[in-house]
């Protein structure tokens, strides 16, 4: 007696380990490769985010090359007959393989948000939000249990279209961000209109700011250089020029830049989206009407934004 179940001949199935495999290595060599795509690593948060991308790198690559593999392998050799005009052989579902197509991405869906899981309760990068009136948000940072704030606290106001910087425990306000290497720092994040996006790319954290929420952020940074900070919500028409510098230093040097900071009067911060508003409105046509950037903030060190910098 015959049975007609097919048998598996081991020959393909040494090729198909042999492609697995191969299709294995590359993956894993892209997840390598995908570290190398992305800016210095200069906080604590920086290696365990660049390791969950380099992991859904290797997923993504693998579960690509697979997929692309079998379209090229049916193409080639499941092609029609030239001029064959007949209809394929009616085959029904496979439901052992529809078991493992359906097992096979949940396998892998659930492994990434596990480890994103992970990822994000190490992180622990938020920390508490208090509700402010959206109108008075710049008088209103201070608003701690006793109007006082953690000495490691820097607020962060952001505005269309400027940062604006204030270290409460030395009476500085700055619109260059400055941090001491290796320090544990938690920022308050209060927009003064609209929502903005706090992210630098080296640290590889980006919150939302938002009107009328106080957001504590925490992060440390771990390698000193210059970075850079971005609007990272679409804020208005100069979004993109909403930027800042982040300088990381070594302890003696920001307490040293702190105590020089508080002997500055203060002045005019930076704000290219004013100076170019004033070019723009020079115009004799200055074309499509625009909300006037906010005033540059008076500050004690307007830093500067034109400065080589790491990321």
């Amino acid at each position: 007696m015959t049975s007609s179940t097919p048998r598996l001949r081991p020959l393909p199935l040494l090729g198909l380990a042999l492609w697995v495999g191969l299709l294995v290595l590359v993956s894993v060599w892209m997840s390598r490769q995908a570290y190398h795509w992305l800016p210095v690593q200069a906080s604590t948060a920086a290696p365990l985010v660049d390791g969950l991308f380099s992991f859904e790198t290797g997923v993504g690559t693998f579960v690509f090359l697979g997929v692309i593999s079998v379209m090229i392998w049916v193409v080639l050799m499941h092609r029609a007959e030239k001029y064959d005009a007949s209809d394929a052989e009616p085959i029904e579902g496979n439901t052992k393989l529809e078991v493992i197509w359906t097992a096979i991405p949940l396998v892998l869906v659930m492994g990434i948000a596990v480890y994103a899981i992970q990822v994000n309760t190490r992180l622990g990068v938020l920390g508490p939000m208090e509700h402010i009136h959206p109108g008075n948000a710049v008088e209103e940072v201070g608003g701690y249990p006793g109007d006082r704030l953690p000495p490691e606290t820097v607020e962060v106001i952001a505005r269309q279209w400027s940062w604006e910087f204030r270290y409460p425990a030395a009476g500085v306000s700055s619109t260059e961000l400055h941090l001491a290497i290796d320090q544990p720092v938690t920022f308050r994040l209060v927009s003064d209109d609209v929502i903005h996006g706090f992210y630098i790319p080296a640290f590889r954290l980006k919150q939302d700011v938002v009107p009328g929420t106080a957001i504590d952020f925490n992060l440390t940074p771990t390698r000193e250089g210059r970075y850079r900070l971005r609007d990272s919500q679409f804020s208005g028409t100069w979004f993109a020029a909403n930027q800042a510098d982040v300088v990381v230093e070594a302890g003696d040097a920001h307490a040293a830049w702190l105590k020089q900071a508080a002997a500055q009067p203060l002045q005019s911060g930076i704000s290219d989206a004013v100076q170019e508003y004033a070019v723009r409105d020079r115009k004799s046509n200055p074309g499509w009407a625009t909300v006037p950037p906010a005033p540059p903030p008076q500050v004690n060190v307007p830093g500067s934004n034109t400065l080589p910098h790491d990321a």
